[in-house]
Protein backbone atom coordinates (compact mmCIF):
# COMPACT_ATOMS: atom_id res chain seq x y z
CA UNK A 1 0.00 0.00 0.00
CA UNK A 2 1.20 3.65 -0.82
CA UNK A 3 2.09 5.94 1.21
CA UNK A 4 -0.77 8.17 0.35
CA UNK A 5 -3.43 5.03 1.05
CA UNK A 6 -1.93 4.28 4.19
CA UNK A 7 -3.11 7.95 5.27
CA UNK A 8 -6.42 7.90 4.04
CA UNK A 9 -6.94 4.52 5.84
CA UNK A 10 -5.47 6.04 8.89
CA UNK A 11 -7.61 9.29 8.66
CA UNK A 12 -10.75 6.81 7.76
CA UNK A 13 -10.10 4.68 11.05
CA UNK A 14 -9.49 8.45 12.94
CA UNK A 15 -13.23 9.54 11.68
CA UNK A 16 -14.76 5.69 12.00
CA UNK A 17 -13.18 5.12 15.33
CA UNK A 18 -11.83 8.04 17.11
CA UNK A 19 -10.73 6.61 20.22
CA UNK A 20 -9.94 3.27 19.42
CA UNK A 21 -9.77 0.99 22.10
CA UNK A 22 -10.26 3.61 24.48
CA UNK A 23 -14.09 3.74 23.10
CA UNK A 24 -15.78 1.51 25.40
CA UNK A 25 -14.28 3.19 28.67
CA UNK A 26 -16.65 6.30 28.57
CA UNK A 27 -18.33 6.43 31.50
CA UNK A 28 -18.66 6.20 34.81
CA UNK A 29 -17.29 2.62 36.36
CA UNK A 30 -16.85 1.39 39.62
CA UNK A 31 -15.02 -2.11 41.03
CA UNK A 32 -15.47 -3.43 44.36
CA UNK A 33 -13.13 -6.51 44.37
CA UNK A 34 -9.47 -4.57 43.87
CA UNK A 35 -6.62 -5.78 45.54
CA UNK A 36 -3.22 -3.58 46.46
CA UNK A 37 -0.15 -4.87 47.49
CA UNK A 38 2.40 -2.42 49.07
CA UNK A 39 5.35 -1.65 51.40
CA UNK A 40 3.28 -1.76 55.09
CA UNK A 41 3.10 1.84 57.31
CA UNK A 42 5.16 2.28 59.13
CA UNK A 43 7.73 -0.51 58.75
CA UNK A 44 8.07 -0.59 54.88
CA UNK A 45 9.99 -3.71 54.70
CA UNK A 46 6.93 -5.86 55.60
CA UNK A 47 3.97 -5.67 52.47
CA UNK A 48 0.16 -4.64 53.59
CA UNK A 49 -2.59 -6.13 51.18
CA UNK A 50 -5.49 -3.62 51.07
CA UNK A 51 -8.78 -4.64 49.77
CA UNK A 52 -10.44 -1.75 47.77
CA UNK A 53 -13.33 0.07 45.86
CA UNK A 54 -12.86 2.34 42.98
CA UNK A 55 -14.88 4.79 41.24
CA UNK A 56 -13.71 6.01 37.77
CA UNK A 57 -14.94 8.68 35.11
CA UNK A 58 -13.60 9.12 31.70
CA UNK A 59 -14.53 12.07 29.55
CA UNK A 60 -13.96 12.69 26.05
CA UNK A 61 -11.71 16.15 25.45
CA UNK A 62 -11.88 15.37 21.54
CA UNK A 63 -9.19 15.67 19.16
CA UNK A 64 -5.70 17.17 20.39
CA UNK A 65 -3.42 18.46 17.37
CA UNK A 66 0.33 18.22 17.87
CA UNK A 67 1.15 19.73 13.98
CA UNK A 68 0.56 17.12 11.93
CA UNK A 69 0.19 14.51 14.91
CA UNK A 70 -3.57 14.31 15.67
CA UNK A 71 -4.44 12.97 19.12
CA UNK A 72 -7.98 11.50 19.94
CA UNK A 73 -8.34 11.21 24.57
CA UNK A 74 -10.54 11.02 27.56
CA UNK A 75 -9.92 13.05 30.56
CA UNK A 76 -10.07 10.38 33.79
CA UNK A 77 -10.14 10.72 37.80
CA UNK A 78 -9.64 7.39 39.63
CA UNK A 79 -10.57 7.80 43.39
CA UNK A 80 -10.34 4.27 45.83
CA UNK A 81 -11.05 3.61 49.04
CA UNK A 82 -10.16 0.56 51.82
CA UNK A 83 -12.94 -1.84 52.02
CA UNK A 84 -14.68 -0.41 55.61
CA UNK A 85 -13.16 3.17 55.48
CA UNK A 86 -14.91 5.84 54.57
CA UNK A 87 -11.76 7.81 53.64
CA UNK A 88 -9.78 7.52 49.88
CA UNK A 89 -6.56 6.33 50.15
CA UNK A 90 -5.72 6.59 47.17
CA UNK A 91 -6.57 9.27 43.78
CA UNK A 92 -4.39 9.76 40.35
CA UNK A 93 -5.74 11.84 37.41
CA UNK A 94 -4.62 13.09 33.81
CA UNK A 95 -5.36 11.69 30.47
CA UNK A 96 -5.83 8.89 28.35
CA UNK A 97 -4.47 9.51 24.35
CA UNK A 98 -4.96 7.06 21.71
CA UNK A 99 -2.41 8.12 18.26
CA UNK A 100 -4.57 6.18 15.23
CA UNK A 101 -1.51 6.64 13.15
CA UNK A 102 0.56 4.83 14.88
CA UNK A 103 -1.56 2.68 16.95
CA UNK A 104 -0.40 4.09 20.03
CA UNK A 105 -2.12 4.41 23.65
CA UNK A 106 -0.79 6.63 26.34
CA UNK A 107 -1.75 7.10 29.52
CA UNK A 108 -0.42 10.44 31.18
CA UNK A 109 -1.04 10.89 34.84
CA UNK A 110 -0.14 12.32 38.31
CA UNK A 111 -0.76 10.72 41.76
CA UNK A 112 -0.89 13.36 44.14
CA UNK A 113 1.66 11.55 45.82
CA UNK A 114 4.30 13.85 44.16
CA UNK A 115 4.30 11.39 41.14
CA UNK A 116 3.61 11.26 37.24
CA UNK A 117 4.14 8.75 34.70
CA UNK A 118 3.52 8.80 31.19
CA UNK A 119 3.22 5.06 29.70
CA UNK A 120 2.01 4.04 26.62
CA UNK A 121 1.89 1.18 23.96
CA UNK A 122 1.41 -0.82 20.92
CA UNK A 123 -2.42 -1.56 20.54
CA UNK A 124 -5.06 -2.12 17.11
CA UNK A 125 -8.04 0.18 16.92
CA UNK A 126 -10.14 -2.63 18.06
CA UNK A 127 -7.86 -4.11 20.78
CA UNK A 128 -9.48 -5.53 23.59
CA UNK A 129 -6.48 -5.88 25.49
CA UNK A 130 -3.18 -4.12 25.91
CA UNK A 131 -0.08 -2.99 27.61
CA UNK A 132 0.92 -0.05 28.83
CA UNK A 133 4.20 0.49 29.85
CA UNK A 134 6.95 3.61 31.47
CA UNK A 135 10.70 3.47 33.03
CA UNK A 136 12.51 5.74 34.83
CA UNK A 137 15.07 7.96 33.24
CA UNK A 138 13.60 7.07 29.61
CA UNK A 139 13.15 10.38 27.59
CA UNK A 140 9.80 8.62 26.11
CA UNK A 141 7.46 7.04 28.39
CA UNK A 142 9.05 7.59 31.71
CA UNK A 143 8.03 8.50 35.38
CA UNK A 144 9.48 11.23 37.61
CA UNK A 145 9.15 11.89 41.43
CA UNK A 146 9.43 14.66 44.12
CA UNK A 147 12.21 14.46 46.40
CA UNK A 148 11.13 11.97 49.04
CA UNK A 149 9.79 9.27 46.79
CA UNK A 150 12.97 9.36 44.49
CA UNK A 151 14.81 8.68 47.64
CA UNK A 152 12.68 6.67 49.98
CA UNK A 153 10.54 4.70 47.27
CA UNK A 154 11.92 5.43 43.92
CA UNK A 155 9.65 4.44 40.81
CA UNK A 156 12.14 2.22 38.42
CA UNK A 157 9.17 1.24 35.97
CA UNK A 158 5.52 1.05 35.54
CA UNK A 159 3.55 -1.45 33.94
CA UNK A 160 -0.77 -1.98 33.04
CA UNK A 161 -2.13 -4.47 31.32
CA UNK A 162 -5.74 -3.73 29.99
CA UNK A 163 -8.63 -6.23 29.37
CA UNK A 164 -11.76 -5.00 28.47
CA UNK A 165 -13.93 -7.97 28.92
CA UNK A 166 -17.34 -6.34 27.10
CA UNK A 167 -19.15 -3.30 26.97
CA UNK A 168 -19.77 -2.66 30.22
CA UNK A 169 -16.91 -4.38 31.95
CA UNK A 170 -13.00 -3.92 32.12
CA UNK A 171 -10.09 -4.78 34.66
CA UNK A 172 -6.81 -3.61 34.98
CA UNK A 173 -3.37 -5.09 36.43
CA UNK A 174 -0.56 -2.65 37.56
CA UNK A 175 2.90 -3.28 38.40
CA UNK A 176 4.59 -0.37 40.04
CA UNK A 177 8.59 -1.52 40.71
CA UNK A 178 10.39 0.58 43.60
CA UNK A 179 13.44 0.31 44.99
CA UNK A 180 13.38 1.07 49.00
CA UNK A 181 16.51 1.53 50.21
CA UNK A 182 18.05 -1.87 52.43
CA UNK A 183 15.25 -4.06 50.89
CA UNK A 184 15.28 -6.10 47.55
CA UNK A 185 13.44 -4.90 44.56
CA UNK A 186 8.95 -3.94 45.80
CA UNK A 187 6.19 -5.15 43.57
CA UNK A 188 3.57 -2.89 44.55
CA UNK A 189 0.49 -3.79 42.81
CA UNK A 190 -3.08 -3.11 42.29
CA UNK A 191 -5.85 -4.78 40.30
CA UNK A 192 -9.44 -4.84 40.11
CA UNK A 193 -12.55 -5.30 37.77
CA UNK A 194 -15.01 -2.55 37.13
CA UNK A 195 -18.33 -2.53 35.72
CA UNK A 196 -20.56 0.66 33.92
CA UNK A 197 -22.59 2.73 36.28
CA UNK A 198 -23.05 5.50 33.67
CA UNK A 199 -22.40 6.83 29.73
Amino acid sequence: MCASALARSAMSIQESNPLGPLATLVGTWEGGAGTDIAPAEPNRKETATSRFRERTTFEPIGLVDNHEQTLCGLRYLTVAWRIGQADAFHQDTGYWLWDAKNEQVMRAFVVPRGVTILAGGKAAADAKAFDLVAERGAPVFGVCSGPFLEKEFRTVRFTMNVKILGPDEFSYEEDTVLEIPGQPTFHHTDGNTLKRVTG
